[in-house]
């Protein structure tokens, strides 16, 4: 009974494997957008920039301040305690305060510190009419630092494109090596399937022993392109498990068993769609937003060192309250001030120098985004060329398998006829396995191509920032 069970579950472990659905790439892709370590560093960056955002926030927090002073000896012995609240303000470069004092002693008369018995409340606003009224840098660093978020999205945007291209590349490789091994194994079997044959040939002295040597030198060759085809597979496997991870987050390295038989359904060529993707192109491409971002964060700056030109006009406003009675006649009553200061930069040379420094900078992100352009649609155009010549030779790859697989056959039967030699038939069916590796690599390079395309194009970005926020399905993991 034992026994049996044990069989049972061989032959079960041994099925199963037959029985898997091959990789696909939507499987590779969902995991390089939930597993692949880059790409979660790339995320990073939008914590990073929260955080800046938050830091430079601080700018705008409220302040406590305490002072206190003594004078234990002299013609005035006293004391003062003073306690302020002060609250940036987000418009006009102010900020509203408030506070508490209390003196005690005896102080001068001209001593601003004096209060009554119970203190004074005092609070007031501080505003700025002229310089650093609708900017100063404590608003601009806040609007930079939040454009900084913004631009953390192209950034990780420019990732997503890159290493799904690089994916999608590996993942088209990895099946591109495994239809290589196979048919470099199916030209062994062919020769190694002949060799028994031609035994029985040289048995009958029908044959010479030196066919059946060349023969087996022919397995040999074959056995050696096998290998050497199995380690490139082997290499595109360990490869394609830098992007596919299993649920530890390690690299899976795919069994044979989950390659796929052939290459997905080619895409159909439609010239048409060239233009309007090169326009989307323009709209969807990190780079050209990340451009304009900067640009923004640019104008601020100028913004800025225009406001640093202007002279400061600076209004403060008050009202102080004092608490109690004595010792001081003069502070019973409420008291309100207003004062007026105007101060004028003379040379202004570090405003105008950055002037100078941000209009260049800005010239320099035109030309950039000029040339970011062209480059969108040099590469969109070649990517599209690249696709429809791989169209062209698959085309004729596969006619010139038709043709080779033809000869190859007529070959044979004369072989098989004794009206030919096995010199003639290897060279047949060496054209026959060189037109079958021509068709591989021409599928390869055609959805090389399309990834390419796809990236240059960002067809697909505006797909994944929809789906961006919600979280990627784990798919099942498929390891050796």
């Amino acid at each position: 009974m034992k026994l049996c069970l044990n069989v049972i579950t061989a032959c079960v472990s041994l099925l199963a494997p037959l029985s898997a659905a091959p990789l696909t790439l939507q499987e590779v892709l969902d995991s390089v957008t939930s597993k692949y370590p880059p790409y979660l560093m790339a995320l990073i960056e939008r914590d990073i920039a929260a955080g800046r955002l938050r830091q430079v926030q601080g700018a705008f927090d409220l302040n406590f301040r305490s002072l206190g002073s003594f004078q234990p000896n002299g013609y005035y012995d006293n004391g003062v305690g003073d306690f302020i609240l002060d609250q940036p303000l987000p418009f006009w470069g102010g900020n509203v305060f408030a506070g508490y004092r209390i003196s005690s002693g005896s102080l001068a008369d001209y001593d601003k510190n004096r209060t009554q018995l119970d203190g004074e409340l005092r609070a007031g606003i501080r505003l700025n009419l002229l310089r650093d009224g609708t900017i100063d840098a404590r608003r601009a660093n806040l609007w930079k630092a939040r454009l900084d978020q913004e631009i953390a999205d192209p950034f990780i945007q420019r990732q997503h494109l890159d290493m799904v291209r690089a994916a999608t590349r590996s993942y088209f490789n990895w099946v591109a090596m495994g239809l290589r091994l196979g048919v470099t194994e199916q030209l062994e079997r062919i020769a190694e399937d002949r060799d028994a044959a031609i035994g029985e040939l040289v048995k009958r002295g029908q044959a010479a022993p030196i066919v059946k040597i060349d023969n087996e030198r022919l397995v040999v060759s074959r056995s050696l392109a096998v290998v050497q085809a199995r380690r490139r597979f082997e290499a595109a496997s360990i490869e394609l498990s830098l992007f596919y991870r299993d649920e530890k987050d390690e690299p899976a390295v795919i069994a044979r068993h989950l390659l796929p038989s052939r290459f997905p359904q080619l895409p159909k060529l439609n010239e048409n769609k060239v233009g309007p993707d090169i326009q989307n192109a323009f709209v969807l491409r990190p780079e050209l937003r990340r451009i304009r971002l900067v640009a923004d964060k640019f104008n601020i700056d100028q913004r800025l060192a225009k406001n640093n030109l202007l002279p400061n006009l600076d209004l403060t406003a008050s009202v102080t309250e004092n608490l109690g009675k004595g010792p001081y006649k003069d502070r019973e009553s409420l008291e309100s001030s207003l004062a007026l200061e105007f101060r004028v930069p003379v040379q202004r040379n570090e405003a105008k120098g950055r002037l100078q420094v941000i209009t260049a900078e800005l010239q320099r992100l035109d030309a950039d985004a000029k040339f970011a352009r062209e480059r969108i649609v040099a590469e969109v155009r070649d990517a599209w060329s690249a696709i429809r010549a791989a169209h062209q030779q698959i085309d004729m790859t596969r006619r010139n398998v038709e043709l080779a697989v033809q000869l190859e056959t007529a070959e044979r039967q004369r072989f098989d006829q004794g009206a030919t030699d096995l010199l003639a038939l290897q060279i047949r069916e060496q054209a026959t396995f060189d037109s079958r590796l021509l068709e591989v690599d021409a599928q390869a390079e055609l959805f090389r191509s399309q990834a390419d395309y796809e990236a240059a194009s960002a067809m697909k970005l505006s797909n994944w920032i929809n789906r961006a926020a919600a979280p990627a399905n784990s798919s099942s993991d498929k390891k050796e």
